[in-house]
């Protein structure tokens, strides 16, 4: 157990030190913009093309593996959104966003970070495969729920066109489409760019986990409502549970692929589900507190999980 406090204590400390520091100096949330950058467009892109980059090309087409891990986020985003939908009686714009906040976990910030101190450098290529293929979902369902909902004023094509650019020119995206054709032409980089990436990939994790302390701070939570119990339970520990079902019964991975995606499906909700709610104007303040109960909830339930794995009480493989 030791070992498991040693490994999230630093984690989550730093989360915690973005939101003291934040508490302390009351800059205004548009002050982080320059460090949110930063990682989002240079420290993580760095980190996924760097590790894709040097990793055989046979890892990285594993379609059972995307299938399943994609395949489970999903049932969650449907069994929380068909619900919605019937207690609210067709409120499609905002059962959107609760089945975001009960599905879309919080793989860009936290994903990486943990996924890499927890089980190495091996853990970096399912990241960004699960990362890369559930952003694509992310990004076409929530404008195609809203324009079903009449919140999105487009026509058709521009909506297909918007969804495409949103998928195409993620940075994310992009550094794992370039890592991946990186492994399969078998090209690395001169010493001194590969230098660069260094750096900037051991900076990816502590800036994302300061930023997101800071913006859990600047978002403060007055309320639980009721009916964010049911979001943290699914996000939490329904879509662990099935991530793991859904990739034991689908094949035989290896024990840092399997861990590693539902170490991905229990992180809490990702602050993007903040900002597609304050978009359309829709559940805005729910999902800023479905974001900050689930990470202090996730505290608790990573570590526990992170004890299982660690200890050997969850098997690798469920139908081995």
């Amino acid at each position: 157990m030791t070992d498991i406090i040693g490994l999230v204590l630093p984690f989550f400390g730093i989360i915690f030190l973005g939101y003291v520091v934040a508490r302390l100096t009351r800059q205004p949330l548009e002050a982080l913009g320059w460090m949110t950058t930063f990682v989002i467009y240079v420290a993580l892109p760095a980190l996924f093309f760097q590790l894709l980059a040097k990793t055989p090309i046979e890892r990285l087409t594993e379609g059972s593996y995307i299938f399943g891990a994609v395949f489970s986020t999903y049932i969650v985003f449907s069994l929380m959104f068909v619900s919605s939908v019937l207690l609210s009686r067709g409120d499609i714009a905002s059962a959107t966003v609760r089945g975001l906040a009960s599905a879309y976990g919080n793989i860009g910030y936290m994903g990486p970070g943990l996924a890499l101190l927890a089980f190495g450098e091996e853990a970096a290529v399912p990241v960004a495969l699960i990362f890369c293929f559930e952003n694509i979902m992310h990004f076409a369902i929530a404008p195609m729920m809203m324009a079903l909902s009449g919140s999105e004023k487009t026509s058709p094509g521009e909506l297909a066109l918007g969804v495409a650019k949103k998928i195409a020119l993620h940075p994310f995206i992009i550094a794992t489409a370039v890592g991946v054709t990186a492994a399969y032409l078998e090209v690395r980089p001169p010493m001194p760019v590969e230098r660069l990436l260094e750096y900037l990939s051991r900076a990816a994790a502590p800036c994302a986990l300061f930023a997101m302390g800071v913006t859990l701070a600047l978002r403060p939570l007055n309320r639980v409502p009721r009916e964010l119990g049911a979001v943290a339970a699914l996000k939490l520990v329904v879509h662990p549970m099935l991530c793991y079902v859904m990739l034991s019964w689908l094949g035989n991975f290896s024990e840092i692929w399997m861990f590693s995606a539902v170490l991905l499906a229990a992180l809490p909700t990702a602050t993007n589900v903040f900002v597609i709610a304050q978009q359309y104007g829709v559940w805005v303040q729910r999902a800023s507190a479905s974001i900050l109960l689930t990470t202090l909830l996730s505290v608790g339930t990573v570590t526990a999980l992170l004890y299982a794995i660690k200890s050997g009480l969850l098997p690798p493989d469920l139908f081995p």
